[in-house]
């Protein structure tokens, strides 16, 4: 299992709880995060899938669930990759003609560089969503979050920050690379909420499930983006179900 941008492993726990009902779960503590090391210097999403194959290579996984950027990363671990037999995302972080915009990601490096990592937040906030966030006026929405994000949340978002602004722009370097999903051979399926996706993401993700050969799509209008975090007993049937579907041979649990 893999966590998204502005989460660590523990954010998936509830979620790993329920499908360790009838299977080992691994989640991932991505590189920022606890005791994973730094994402370093030569950051890429290459880096991500080259973390990914070295647990599937420890732990024989051969089914895979990502969130957002941590969808992004199954789905680029899945590409040419015959090890995995099925792929389950929930709105993975792929972007396709920049419906995941990230012309933010400057300005947010400099508030980083400054030392202003709420600034920097109020910014990926407003940038990754334009059409809605961003129409807040920056002063209005710092009172919003301050009021509306548990502080715990709030120090874990600011923490994560630097990381985030590298993943988005990883985000970005992806854009043009729909074809490349068309290498995952492993059945694959997307889910996604309605919440405050725009219809860009919608289409983006429509295109995503033409380009690989065996996809789904599961969509879930009562959730929202951070459903696998919230509410993962929503998804957790759909998951299981897809996931015995596709299984090439029996999971037998091995308790760890």
């Amino acid at each position: 299992m893999v966590p998204g941008a502005l989460a660590t492993a523990f954010d998936l726990g509830a979620l790993a709880e329920l499908l360790a009902a009838r299977h080992t779960v691994h989640v991932v503590q991505r590189r920022g995060r606890g005791d994973s090391g730094p994402q370093g210097d030569r950051y890429s999403i290459a880096s991500e899938c080259a973390d990914i194959e070295a647990i599937r290579a420890r732990t024989d996984a051969r089914l895979i669930f990502g969130h957002s950027f941590g969808g992004l990363v199954a789905l680029r671990a899945a590409c040419a990759n015959p090890a995995f037999d099925a792929v389950a995302v929930y709105e993975p972080g792929v972007s396709v003609d920049k419906s995941i915009p990230t012309d933010w990601t400057d300005r947010a490096r400099r508030e980083l560089a400054a030392g202003n990592n709420f600034e920097a937040f109020l910014t990926f906030i407003r940038g990754i969503n334009p059409s809605q966030t961003g129409r807040i006026p920056r002063w209005f929405l710092r009172i919003i979050l301050r009021h509306a994000i548990p502080h715990i949340e709030m120090e874990q978002n600011l923490a994560l920050m630097p990381q985030a602004v590298n993943e988005h722009i990883e985000v970005g370097h992806l854009d043009a690379r729909l074809s490349d999903y068309h290498e995952i051979t492993a059945n694959t399926l997307i889910m996604h909420g309605k919440g405050r996706r725009t219809s860009r993401q919608i289409l983006a993700l429509t295109q995503l499930g033409a380009t690989i050969p065996d996809c789904e799509i599961s969509a879930f209008p009562t959730l929202d983006h951070f459903a696998p975090e919230k509410t993962p007993e929503q998804i957790t049937t759909t998951v299981l179900q897809f996931f015995a579907t596709h299984a090439r041979t029996d999971t037998t649990i091995r308790r760890q």
